[in-house]
């Protein structure tokens, strides 16, 4: 992606996340007097938008906007949703953080360290009921999050944008059942993944329990904006369906390029440390493509290393070392462009995201998704 390009991406990103994140501070107002009282107790109500107030892009939300525009559609009647999608994607980070037993998120401790870190400082409690009440608190934040998404934002495109109610059941079900259910799968195999010999595992199902963990939610954006700018509640609309599976492909697109940039991005950039898949024991494509090239020597490295949470940086660097040098960090990266521009990779024939928006009228918005699938796989953080 030129500069030129970039730049206005990052624009028009920027003025899309500004409309979503003045919508959820406005609707949280609208349920309380002031954002503190609107969730109780204080350590509840300041984690349910800790994460918001650190930043993020906002991606999620952006694409359902512009999905609705896309068809014609009126972005402005989609921000209950682009709302929902970002507080529901929140507390699937701070699940997620708990799972993988991270400890920075967006250049920031992440919640159940963060409140863990205040009942030692501030309550005086010993560390065992301190670290139980950081994970207490970030799963019933995370559940306030669920809730809240679903049952207050969503409504919103009935109640106040007039969608058709049937398209607002319709979107409450697909999101809370359907794509619950899917990212709930995948967060599940890649914890199951990460116990299994890496040679036990292949291609395709690494990228199903990519797609299942990541892909889905980004799946809903695409329908959900589509269906919205639409107003049908008819998901096997040609329109909904080019958009869903123009998402879908976009988001395995940027799980790749995540775990690309997870083992050799810039530290500062991410807001997360680099190598943690590496430590976790994550089975990521860079590392199956890796292992699957690798000598008998170079494949007892990665088994004493990769999973181990104790291994130094000089051996995450030998490691990370091999991803270049037998070509697993290549070979994902080509993989990315692939779902964005089609293609064969490794003997398997994509079909590109962007073939799905041929067939859709030229606008602005389709311009954005457009920059927006090329940033899938040109970003660095």
């Amino acid at each position: 992606m030129n500069k030129n390009r970039r730049e206005l991406f990052e624009s028009e990103l920027a003025r899309m996340s500004k409309k979503v994140a003045d919508y959820i501070y406005e609707n949280a107002r609208r349920h309380g007097e002031e954002l503190r009282k609107t969730f109780k107790p204080i350590d509840i109500a300041e984690s349910v938008y800790y994460y918001t107030r650190l930043g993020g892009k906002r991606l999620r939300p952006a694409v359902l906007l512009a999905s609705c525009g896309a068809v014609g559609g009126d972005e402005n009647a989609a921000l209950p949703a682009a709302a929902a999608v970002e507080i529901y994607h929140t507390w699937t980070l701070i699940h997620d953080d708990i799972i993988d037993k991270d400890t920075k998120r967006r250049h920031g401790d992440t919640v159940h360290i963060k409140w863990s870190q205040k009942a030692r400082t501030q309550y005086r409690w010993l560390p065992e009921q301190a670290s139980h009440y950081g994970l207490t608190v970030a799963i019933l934040a995370g559940d306030v999050q669920q809730g809240w998404a679903v049952a207050s934002l969503l409504p919103d495109l009935y109640w106040r944008k007039s969608v058709d109610a049937e398209v607002a059941l319709k979107l409450v079900h697909e999101l809370d059942f359907e794509t619950l259910r899917i990212l709930v799968e995948g967060e599940t195999l890649d914890v199951i993944y990460s116990t299994r010999r890496i040679d036990d595992l292949d291609q395709e199902k690494i990228l199903e329990m990519l797609w299942k963990k990541t892909g889905v939610l980004y799946r809903f954006c695409g329908m959900a904006g589509a269906m919205i700018g639409l107003n049908t509640s008819d998901k096997e609309n040609s329109e909904v369906v080019a958009l869903s599976e123009f998402a879908s492909r976009c988001g395995i697109a940027f799980q790749l390029q995540d775990d690309v940039l997870g083992i050799y991005g810039d530290e500062e950039k991410l807001g997360k440390p680099v190598g943690s898949d590496i430590r976790e024991g994550k089975r990521t494509i860079p590392l199956w493509k890796t292992y699957m090239a690798a000598d008998p020597g170079q494949r007892q490295l990665i088994g004493r290393v990769v999973g181990n949470p104790t291994a130094s940086p000089r051996e995450i660097q030998s490691v990370t070392e091999l991803f270049k040098d037998l070509g697993g960090l290549k070979y994902t990266q080509e993989l990315a462009r692939a779902y964005i521009e089609g293609g064969n990779v490794g003997g398997t024939t994509t079909e590109g995201a962007l073939s799905y928006l041929k067939n859709l009228d030229d606008s602005r918005y389709k311009s954005f998704l457009r920059l927006w699938a090329d940033y899938m796989i040109s970003r660095e953080f």
